[in-house]
């Protein structure tokens, strides 16, 4: 019952008003905890094997939900417009944020993925209207690039390999936000179930052919699985159903309703949290040097949303 609002037409503006609100919330939390299992999960069978299984079962049940809501895929060109460039940037964003949880604690890429508002505005300014760059959103855009700035050197003297999971961070995050801008420029204008379970057909294909040519022998996989931790384990089935079906199922819902930079947002929320959790439940450290690039981070953040309302004040 608590998705009815993801289908239903027929909503006064309060109760959309709170189907946002309540989408909005769902994202931050599946957010939230997603860098620790994708960190989990790429410890069963490596990390293709990882992003791979939770796509494919994935897609399988975002299909499944869909109809069972009573929604219908919708093949129109701009329903195949907008399903190839999400399920595009699912793959490619997701390819490089699952390698790069192998160098980096799943805390870093949370807040590394936080730039991501960063990079919607510009590209946002680009191809969409009504989107443009102001002067406080440049200086929150140079403080939050300081801040990444920051982590790249205390990487460098954290560990020798920590860089490739920094910069692999930050190139998911440009290659999900120019996903989304361009889902926006789609206009498909279709609901987020469809959105997500048509971004999954296109997504999911290209994970399992990607895992087939890569993958070190199907004996080999089978005896990794075996020995892998329940912890890895439930890591890809929690993915599968709240990270790949209910979690971008919400996030096309509020997409569809809010400009793309402000959606990015979300990523502002998730940062702290995560860090939390992969310190309580991993054992993660977060040095000073991080927690400092952090702050700028979030700082630049706060700025680029905010900024404006301050200066009113002065």
């Amino acid at each position: 019952m608590w998705m009815e609002f993801i289908v239903s037409s027929k909503r006064t503006p309060r109760q959309n008003n709170f189907s946002v609100i309540a989408a909005y919330i769902g994202v931050v939390l599946i957010w939230s905890t997603t860098p620790l299992a994708i960190t989990w999960s790429g410890q069963a069978a490596g990390f293709l094997f990882g992003v791979s299984s939770r796509m494919v079962v994935g897609m399988v049940l975002a299909v499944a939900f869909t109809l069972l809501l009573g929604a219908r895929l919708v093949w129109h060109r701009r329903a195949i417009q907008a399903y190839a460039y999400a399920g595009m940037g699912l793959y490619c964003s997701m390819t490089a944020v699952y390698w790069a949880a192998q160098y980096i604690p799943s805390g870093w890429i949370a807040l590394l993925f936080g730039l991501t508002p960063i990079f919607s505005a510009i590209m946002a300014a680009l191809w969409l209207e009504g989107e443009p760059i102001t002067r406080n959103r440049m200086i929150g855009m140079l403080i939050g690039l300081l801040g990444l700035l920051w982590i790249v050197k205390s990487s460098l003297a954290w560990h020798e390999s920590a860089i490739y999971g920094v910069l692999g961070v930050v190139l998911s995050g440009l290659l999900y936000s120019l996903s989304a801008v361009w889902v926006k420029r789609a206009g498909a204008d279709i609901p987020a179930t469809t959105m997500n379970a048509g971004s999954l057909m296109v997504a999911a294909p290209l994970f399992f052919l990607t895992w087939c040519f890569t993958q070190p022998g199907w004996a080999t996989t089978w005896l990794l699985m075996q020995h892998a931790t329940w912890h890895s384990l439930m890591s890809i089935a929690y993915l599968a159903v709240f990270g790949s079906v209910f979690g971008f199922s919400l996030y096309y819902f509020i997409l569809q309703r809010l400009d793309a930079t402000r959606t990015a947002l979300i990523s502002f929320m998730t940062p702290i949290t995560a860090m939390i959790l992969g310190v309580y439940f991993n054992d993660e450290v977060i040095t000073q040097d991080i927690l400092i690039g952090g702050v700028f981070v979030l700082v630049g953040l706060a700025w680029f949303e905010f900024g404006h309302r301050v200066m009113k004040h002065h």
